[in-house]
């Protein structure tokens, strides 16, 4: 139940709090109330991150031993930081996704998604299926992410297979030989991203100057690779999907009607890529009138709370600017706020501004499929052609 059926039972009844067992047999407080999760979230001394980046399938001798050969190594450096360093760590990297830079990149990422949707319109006009998620979103957010902290050039398809690897290897059911593969991919890559953050410019230099150790440079870019650009390629092909199915928002949105910045967030309430987050609690508590003894782990099931009807009056339809609608939890909240919030919103906003359109009048021929994973969606192809 852990893994499987998060999307078709978020709108089910629930509880405020429920004991689930997960694959393994441990036990975890889903928490499912938009206030609840968010006083988890909001309280890092009572319910700390400590075991936001564990594998939540525990891995076996085979793949840590691939893992250590190639000196992998996470630190606590962003989600899973509950130490004095977070707010130094944090503040230089939210200096890098500064909102001023971030705009500064909307004009070139319009010209580059204008052009794709040209070529996209013309291939849908011909009667050719396309996949949106791998000719328009899927590397959208790598490429900007890369000119804001100066990545190095790489290959876009091994980084994105990385990242899409991490995600698995660390939140989904696995079986030993799945792990060993994903732990032989990820820590291919870490061994490169070692190379950068002992040598790159950008962010990886800032961390540097800032006496902080090679480990934990390589931690922040590893986090920043994994969770900073791919989340945002799968909201963006979720949303898509989700607007093939709303035509008067697609309507609206061509007579101005309706906000782009709305739609985004009305997105983002209902079609989070991220549907979950973990914590564990610190100390012997309470929460929601239930006792929580130290050491629980807490999943606060973001998605969960987006669709909650004390917070939007209709908590399962899309309409964009209704109120509550921007009080989602897509991005957590408090200390550990996503710091990217602010990109993945440009993002976003251009990609439902130029891509709309091609939305109209199209079937899906294949919409994206999502494999089992406590916290990630992880879409894969989305195959539209004209109706």
């Amino acid at each position: 139940m852990l893994f499987r059926g998060w999307g078709e039972s978020v709108d089910r009844r629930w509880p405020d709090l429920a004991t689930v067992v997960d694959h393994v047999g441990v036990g975890h407080l889903v928490v499912t109330r938009h206030a609840l999760v968010k006083q988890v979230l909001t309280d890092p001394v009572t319910f700390r991150p400590d075991n936001a980046l564990d594998a939540v399938t525990p891995m076996p001798v085979a793949a840590l031993r691939v893992l250590a050969g190639h000196r992998f190594r996470l630190p606590p450096t962003l989600a899973n930081n509950s130490g004095a360093s977070h707010p130094e760590i944090r503040g230089i990297v939210a200096d890098a996704l500064h909102p001023t830079r971030v705009a500064a990149q909307q004009p070139w990422l319009t010209a580059l998604v204008r052009d794709r949707v040209a070529r996209l319109t013309a291939e849908l006009d011909a009667g050719a299926a396309v996949d949106l998620y791998a000719e328009l979103a899927a590397d959208l957010p790598l490429l900007v992410l890369a000119r804001l902290v100066e990545l190095p050039d790489a290959p876009v398809g091994a980084v994105k297979d990385f990242a899409r690897a991490a995600l698995e290897l660390f939140w989904a059911p696995l079986d030993a030989e799945r792990q060993l593969a994903l732990a032989t991919e990820v820590g291919r890559f870490h061994t490169v991203l070692r190379g950068f953050a002992a040598t790159g410019g950008g962010l990886a230099a800032r961390l540097r100057a800032a006496g902080h150790s090679p480990d934990l440079v390589v931690g922040a870019l590893f986090f920043l690779l994994v969770a900073g650009q791919e989340t945002t390629s799968q909201f963006l092909t979720l949303l898509l999907h989700r607007l093939t199915g709303e035509p008067e928002v697609r309507a609206g949105l061509r007579a101005g009607e309706v906000a782009v910045g709305d739609v985004v967030e009305e997105g983002l309430r209902l079609e989070p890529p991220i549907v979950t987050w973990r914590r564990v609690a610190a100390v012997d508590t309470t929460l929601g009138g239930t006792t929580v003894p130290a050491g629980t782990s807490i999943v606060a099931w973001l998605a969960r709370a987006g669709r909650d009807p004390e917070v939007v009056a209709a908590p399962t339809d899309f309409r964009p600017g209704q109120p509550g609608s921007r009080r989602h939890l897509a991005f957590g909240a408090g200390a550990h706020r996503c710091v990217g919030a602010q990109l993945a919103r440009m993002e976003a906003a251009v990609v439902v501004a130029e891509a709309a359109p091609l939305l109209d009048g199209v079937t899906v021929v294949r919409p994206p499929w999502c494999p089992d994973n406590l916290t990630f969606r992880m879409p894969d192809a989305f195959v539209i052609r004209r109706a």
